[in-house]
């Protein structure tokens, strides 16, 4: 296992990179990071028009990119945010009164069928949508995808930062919905349709690829809004906005440099979710990470095992009801049995050693923790749903 804990300064715009760029991993000598990750961090570092590559503690392996890294280059190469452009975390304000997990785990929608403009035409859920759909993209639109994605409904825990806290309408024992997905198809297509091309080298026209791929950032953020108003909804309250969205996998243009994030979430002056697992808290910090670490913070716990090491061990050590109720208490809502498996907490680093590395390298300062009461990944499709009662209205008033 490899770590490297040396800031080492950061090339300033002025001056081209004119030989491999700096690496600077951000984690304790305690921290679990893998070689390999590492190894892609150097690997990217020798990219052309490379200049500092700033890994965070959650940093694991990607496909041919590191995940958990920020990455400042004169050259812009769209696979190094992936094809899951604008994917990010939004937090917004709940406003229920009781909150009973069996129960509202039972109430959840099914939010893998996407909303249609005109069977769904009625669903007031698309209130949130203001002006046009980013590239006129329908497909999977209130949908959260599966991987790592989902929604979940918590709790404020611990407060550390009270007045930061109130600002954001925040206190001990607040309901929130946590919404993490991306661009669905779009960034896809995007990526898919560089590669074809142009496999994992630059963007021949980097204004035509940002202008897609700012789309697909737009896109993403409103499907966060449409996923938390269909679950709102649901629930039986109102749906808000989000107090804290920002998206972790994404192309930034500074000080004319392009600064790729690939599982690192802005954090220069940002607030930012960083997940925890199915099983543990999230945290809300408050970002200040500066140029070393290319203004980037984690955006979650990160894997330390792969999918299909932790479906092998999960299945030797957890059974099914075990993964679907977590040691806190929280219920976990996905029929996909291997996802389950997949997404364990076990798989993942420990939230708290990630933060505690932020903390140490000052690049954040913890606000308020998350504590997860329903997570949502997939459909329970064991269980019969609720009947929407705008089903009824919507047969009567169509042939």
């Amino acid at each position: 296992m490899s770590q490297q804990h040396s800031r080492q300064e950061f090339l300033p715009p002025s001056i081209p990179a004119t030989g491999p760029a700096t690496v600077a991993v951000f984690a304790s000598p305690t921290s679990w990071i893998e070689s390999d990750a590492v190894a892609q961090c150097h690997q990217v570092a020798a990219l052309d028009g490379m200049m500092h590559v700033a890994a965070m503690p959650d940093l694991h392996p990607g496909k041919g990119a590191p995940i958990g890294a920020a990455m400042a280059s004169t050259v812009l190469y769209p696979f190094l945010v992936g094809s899951d452009i604008g994917c990010g975390i939004a937090v917004f304000p709940v406003t229920l009164k009781r909150a009973v997990p069996e129960k509202l785990a039972a109430r959840f929608p099914d939010l893998d069928r996407p909303l249609d403009p005109e069977q769904d035409a009625d669903d007031p859920a698309w209130a949130v949508v203001k002006g046009d759909i980013p590239a006129g993209h329908l497909e999977g639109l209130g949908t959260v995808g599966r991987g790592n994605h989902f929604v979940e409904l918590a709790r404020i825990g611990t407060v550390s930062e009270p007045d930061h806290a109130s600002r954001l309408g925040l206190a001990t024992g607040d309901l929130v919905l946590i919404v993490h997905s991306g661009s669905r198809g779009l960034g896809e297509r995007i990526l898919r349709a560089h590669t074809e091309l142009h496999g994992a080298g630059p963007a021949p026209d980097p204004g035509a690829y940002l202008t897609m791929h700012d789309d697909a950032v737009r896109w993403g953020s409103l499907n966060r809004r449409l996923l938390a108003a269909r679950v709102a909804l649901a629930l039986g309250f109102e749906p808000t906005e989000p107090i804290v969205d920002q998206c972790h996998n994404l192309v930034e243009v500074r000080d004319g440099i392009y600064l790729h994030r690939k599982g690192a979430a802005p954090g220069d002056g940002r607030d930012v979710l960083v997940a925890g697992t199915r099983g543990t808290p999230s945290y809300l910090v408050a970002g200040h990470a500066g140029p070393d670490a290319n203004h980037s913070v984690a955006h979650g716990a990160g894997r330390k095992m792969s999918r299909a090491d932790a479906l092998r061990r999960g299945r030797a050590k957890h059974t099914v009801e075990e993964l679907r109720r977590t040691p806190m208490g929280s219920l976990v809502v996905c029929g996909d049995r291997q996802l389950l498996f997949e997404e364990a907490p076990t798989a993942y680093k420990r939230i708290e050693q990630v933060i505690a590395d932020l903390v140490d390298h000052d690049l954040a300062t913890p606000v308020a923790t998350t504590i997860p009461l329903v997570t949502y990944k997939t459909p329970d499709l064991g269980s019969t749903p609720k009947k929407d009662p705008r089903d009824h209205r919507r047969k009567r008033g169509r042939p």
